[in-house]
């Protein structure tokens, strides 16, 4: 299975990025289903959320934390995956 999974993977990266982005999409769907809502509705929902969110952070509900400590935990768990990831192989 790993040697299919490699050549998919190596025919994948061959393809335009529209194309690798379409292939993306396809399999996400495959996974998950198509979206049990209408793309409106998904809207709403996300819309809400925003304004609870900021409500949330205008009410002190929240920890902020500075974009550069956020991108540093965000490159240490990529990092911490790919270590992972090549140990596996």
């Amino acid at each position: 299975m790993a040697a299919q999974l490699k050549e998919v993977e190596n025919q994948a990266l061959q393809l335009s990025p529209q194309e690798r982005g379409e292939l993306i999409h396809r399999l996400i769907v495959s996974l998950e289903g198509p979206p049990e809502d209408t793309p409106e509705a998904i809207a709403q929902a996300w819309d809400e959320e925003i304004v609870r969110r900021v409500a949330d952070m205008e009410a002190g509900r929240t920890q902020w934390i500075p974009a550069d400590e956020a991108m540093s935990r965000i490159r240490a768990r990529i990092s911490a995956a790919k270590a992972k990831a090549a140990n596996a192989d």
